[in-house]
């Protein structure tokens, strides 16, 4: 039986759930991933200054009560930006992750299914998606239809579609052996039945976890892209856009790449945190060993 199926046996799906809240790397990485999605949804109905706003008088102004993150060189409110830049970063990063698993799961479940030539052919296919990084992706994408903010979306959902095809492959291919796959067999469903039924429940724990490392890895990608110029656009906030305009004034007004900086930082390491406590959790080896 699967690890997700033996610990649901055991304590229940409330059972893991506390056990989950007792692992200080879940509640560290929980915690802050609460934070910075409740900072992105607040910003749809409020945020401390309009940031369409633009006050010349008050451009690059330090930390203050009024802007607790200070001003950039438009005179607009930082705490603002951030908050939006989160509201795209990881609206970017959901719908990316969300392709590469609408796509390369099935995929990688269809050539564990099918072994021969089929699981081959997706392999080598996924090696040559594989030589093409999403920043390469990006910019060949961008060449052709212009700098977006879908075109990352694009080019960083590509590049996951091999990462879930294979995860959701070697899952798959360590479950076909077991004796109650072969039961199902044996009463007569079919490979596809198999797989919605017994494959994919028992592979959830996997994807669950490699979807929080790829969800960072979405975040830190999308900054990258951004602050190339290949992301938002402008006037729409971006922590990597943030970055880029930061960088000829960080001897006058360091904070204008300081708190940028430091939201892409605690955001990867929020979700490697909650990632890594999921792992503990859903893997009773480790569990073991700790």
């Amino acid at each position: 039986m699967s690890t997700t199926t033996v610990i649901a046996e055991q304590a229940g799906w409330r059972g893991i759930l506390r056990l989950a809240f007792r692992n200080r790397s879940f509640v560290i990485g929980f915690v802050i991933t609460a934070v910075i999605a409740a900072m992105a949804l607040i910003s749809f109905v409020w945020t401390p200054y309009d940031i369409t706003n633009l006050v010349v008088a008050d451009r690059m102004k330090g930390l203050s009560a009024a802007h607790p993150f200070g001003t950039d060189h438009f005179g607009r409110d930082i705490l603002s930006m951030i908050m939006i830049g989160a509201r795209n970063s990881i609206a970017v990063a959901v719908v990316a992750v969300a392709l590469g698993i609408g796509i390369g799961v099935p995929l990688g479940c269809w050539a564990a299914a099918r072994g021969g030539w089929v699981d081959e052919m997706l392999m080598r296919f996924n090696d040559v998606v594989f030589a093409f990084p999403a920043l390469l992706s990006a910019v060949m994408i961008t060449a052709i239809f212009g700098p977006a903010a879908i075109n990352a979306i694009i080019a960083i959902g590509i590049f996951n579609i091999p990462v879930f095809a294979r995860v959701a492959r070697a899952g798959a291919l360590s479950l076909w052996p077991r004796e109650y796959i072969l039961a199902a067999r044996a009463a007569g469903k079919g490979k596809a039945q198999i797989t919605i039924e017994h494959i994919l429940p028992n592979i959830a724990s996997i994807l669950l976890v490699q979807g929080t490392i790829q969800f960072a890895i979405g975040i830190l990608a999308e900054a990258g892209l951004s602050y190339l110029g290949l992301g938002a656009q402008p006037p729409m906030p971006s922590w990597g856009r943030m970055l880029f305009d930061a960088q000829t004034r960080m001897m006058v007004a360091p904070h204008l790449a300081i708190f940028p900086g430091l939201a892409i930082v605690v955001t990867v390491l929020g979700l490697n945190l909650l990632g890594d406590g999921l792992r503990d959790v859903l893997d009773p080896k480790l569990r073991r060993e700790r």
